[in-house]
C-alpha cells in the first residue's frame, strides 16, 4: 500500500486532531515585547481549517510545550475548548484527553514540527509534520504538508483529513454555491 494511501486510511478515521503550536500554527518564531510579552502571528488559512474540522464533527485540540496568552486568545477565536498549554508531556495529556472524549489512540492524530513531538505523534494512529519541519519527523509520520509552519500547513493537513473523510466537497460547498441575488 503507498503512503499517501495508508496516511488517507489513517486520516480517515479520525474523531480528534490535535495541533502543536510553534512552527506548526506559527512559523517558530518567537517575539517578544521589552515587557516581556511574548507574540505570535498566526495564519488564517490554519483557523478557518481548524473550523472547519470542527463543523465536520471532528474535535480539535491544541497541546503546546510554551505558554502564551495570545494562544489562549486565538484557541477561544476559534471555538477550541481543548487547549493544553505548559505541557511537558504531551502524550501524557493526549492520554488524558483521549480517556475524558472516550476516543481511541487510532481515532486520533496530532501535528507537530520537531523530535519532541514524536512520542504524542507515534503513539496515535494518525500524524502529520510540516515541510520545513525537523527532518526526523518525515520518517515518522503519516504526512508531511508541502507548506511551512504557520503558512497553511495546518489548513492543508485539516484538507486532507476532511478529503479522506469525505467531508472537503461538502464543506466547500456553502463557498462555491451560485450566488444569489440579483
Amino acid at each position: 500500500m503507498d503512503t499517501h494511501l495508508t496516511a488517507q486510511v489513517r486520516a480517515s478515521k479520525l474523531k480528534l486532531m490535535a495541533f502543536d503550536v510553534d512552527g506548526v500554527l506559527t512559523d517558530g518564531s518567537l517575539y517578544y515585547t521589552d515587557q516581556g510579552v511574548e507574540i505570535k502571528a498566526f495564519n488564517t488559512l490554519d483557523g478557518h481549517g481548524l473550523k472547519m474540522l470542527q463543523q465536520a464533527g471532528i474535535a480539535v485540540a491544541i497541546i503546546t510545550g510554551r505558554r502564551a496568552r495570545c494562544v489562549e486568545l486565538r484557541a477561544e477565536n476559534l471555538g477550541i475548548g481543548h487547549l493544553f498549554q505548559g505541557v511537558e508531556n504531551k502524550l501524557e495529556q493526549m492520554q488524558a484527553l483521549l480517556t475524558e472524549l472516550s476516543i481511541s489512540p487510532e481515532e486520533a492524530g496530532y501535528m507537530g514540527d520537531d523530535v519532541v513531538d514524536l512520542p504524542v505523534m507515534r503513539a496515535l494512529g494518525f500524524s502529520a509534520t510540516t515541510a520545513d519541519g525537523h527532518a526526523l519527523m518525515n520518517q515518522h509520520v503519516s504526512f508531511t504538508s508541502t507548506r511551512n509552519g504557520g503558512r497553511g500547513a495546518a489548513r492543508e493537513v485539516c484538507d486532507f483529513i476532511l478529503q479522506a473523510q469525505d467531508k472537503l466537497e461538502p464543506a466547500m460547498a456553502r463557498y462555491l454555491a451560485p450566488p444569489t441575488g440579483k
